[in-house]
């Protein structure tokens, strides 16, 4: 008999029938649940009191028409904002994090200085960093100051830098010590060793933390417009103060979303997949 020939046993064709007809009836008992509730809550939100002023504040449709251009123009600086930030605090985290598993007591000064960056810049809050660059660094009257924008993305370079810092060096030490062994026995240097050998298990393994860090990221670029700049976030600010109505911070606030949604895309797809080539071994 050849494979071709083969066919299912009742039994088989049955329990493949079974498990089609239990998918089926999950999602509808899941879709079902989902739109009572959805019903439920619309009508407790929209039967409140005070539900038409409040949708006339936050959901008026002429204000958000209005305000969208200059909503996505600063969205615009936010995304080249991201673009920078993620890359910065990406090489800022690993390389503090390839100084912090240096060896050897000669070395002992430098494990100090990126252990206490680390330390300096998981503790201080976001928002008085980028105070402390955007509004005393500039204060110095240094020459060839740069830009309060650029200010502002080192701040948070800085900061999530030093997050960053802890999930390679995470990712580093889990390697085990006998691959490290191995490598070096084969006659490749430390460095050949950490390139070759540490590095790509580590970063692989880190990728689900290291891409949440970067979605957190992307909602604070947001922070940047309380030193100024008109990004999304500040021209909502300014349509709201011409306006008088809160619509315009909806409106940025959706596009923040919808900008995040690949980013968690990705990341889900990343930790599914790690999930699954572990539960492989």
């Amino acid at each position: 008999m050849t494979l071709a020939d083969h066919r299912p046993s009742p039994i088989a064709l049955a329990r493949a029938a079974h498990r089609k007809r239990q998918t089926v009836r999950s999602v509808l008992v899941a879709a079902t649940s989902t739109g009572v509730l959805g019903t439920l809550l619309v009508v407790a939100v929209t039967g409140a009191p005070g539900w038409e002023r409040v949708r006339q504040s936050f959901l008026n449709i002429r204000t958000a028409r209005a305000a969208l251009p200059e909503i996505l123009t600063g969205l615009w600086l936010n995304i080249r904002l991201l673009a920078f930030c993620a890359v910065g605090a990406l090489a800022v985290g690993l390389v503090v994090a390839l100084l912090r598993t240096l060896r050897g007591p000669v070395l002992f000064p430098v494990r100090a200085l990126a252990a206490g960056y680390t330390y300096t810049f998981r503790g201080l809050p976001l928002i008085i960093v980028l105070y402390v660059f955007t509004l005393g660094v500039p204060g110095l009257r240094l020459q060839g100051m740069p830009s309060v924008l650029v200010l502002g993305g080192a701040a948070l370079v800085l900061v999530y830098g030093g997050y960053l810092a802890e999930v390679f060096r995470a990712g580093i030490e889990s390697v085990h010590p006998s691959q490290l062994a191995a490598a070096r026995s084969l006659g490749l240097t430390h460095r050949q060793t950490m390139r070759y050998v540490v590095l790509p298990q580590a970063v692989r393994r880190v990728a689900p933390p290291m891409l949440n860090d970067i979605v957190a990221l992307q909602k604070d670029v947001g922070l940047v417009s309380l030193a100024g700049p008109i990004d999304a976030v500040r021209a909502a600010q300014i349509a709201t103060a011409e306006t008088f109505n809160y619509t315009p911070y909806i409106v940025a606030g959706m596009l923040f979303v919808l900008l995040a949604i690949p980013l968690v895309a990705v990341t889900d797809w990343v930790t599914l997949r790690a999930a699954r080539r572990q539960a492989a071994r």
